[in-house]
């Protein structure tokens, strides 16, 4: 039996470093980044969106006009358009957010940025991003691209991944840690 998650992620990248190489030739990484943090802000914010996206009962057709309105009413085209047409036509569609993601390390590493995965209970603004940003580069010394995350069962605080170190400071985790040391002394 093999492991879907793996399958998928698998799927996600291939279809991710297919995009980033196209982007690369026609010089245009920071607009597909652009365009793609526009889908992905869109998915977020609308549950009918990332129904159709994640859904299998929408066939191939159905997916591809959908999402064909949707990319031409938020102005998304070129590169970025026909790729997730081309997705949403090899019903692959469900696989967008993770192509998404994988795209954004692959520019990451082409960049020379060191990914930092993110989760907030909220999402951060702008000033907390670069505050965070310019606090993890003095930590690390190199530059940080942030994957962020939201979570609301963290409570508050942020978990933050960078390569194999984790730095857990979220309500949650704090509070499981008061528990286990009052069940303790109890």
């Amino acid at each position: 039996m093999t492991d879907k998650n793996s399958e998928v992620s698998g799927v996600a990248e291939r279809y991710a470093r297919a995009l980033f190489d196209l982007a690369l030739e026609e010089n245009a990484l920071d607009a597909t980044e652009s365009q793609l943090g526009s889908i992905e802000a869109m998915m977020n914010e609308s549950e009918d969106l990332m129904r159709l996206v994640k859904s299998p009962v929408f066939t191939a057709e159905e997916q591809l006009a959908a999402v064909s309105a949707i990319l031409d009413k938020a102005e998304i085209t070129g590169i970025v358009g026909n790729f997730v047409r081309v997705v949403a036509s090899n019903r692959r569609l469900f696989t967008l957010p993770g192509m998404i993601k994988a795209f954004r390390k692959i520019l990451s590493l082409h960049r020379g940025e060191q990914v930092a995965e993110v989760t907030s209970a909220r999402p951060l603004d702008d000033a907390e991003m670069e505050a965070l940003r310019a606090s993890l580069k003095d930590a690390l010394g190199k530059d940080i691209a942030i994957d962020a995350k939201v979570d609301a069962d963290i409570l508050g605080g942020l978990v933050v991944k960078v390569g194999s170190q984790m730095v857990d400071s979220s309500v949650r985790t704090k509070l499981n840690s008061l528990k286990i040391a009052l069940k303790e002394v109890g």
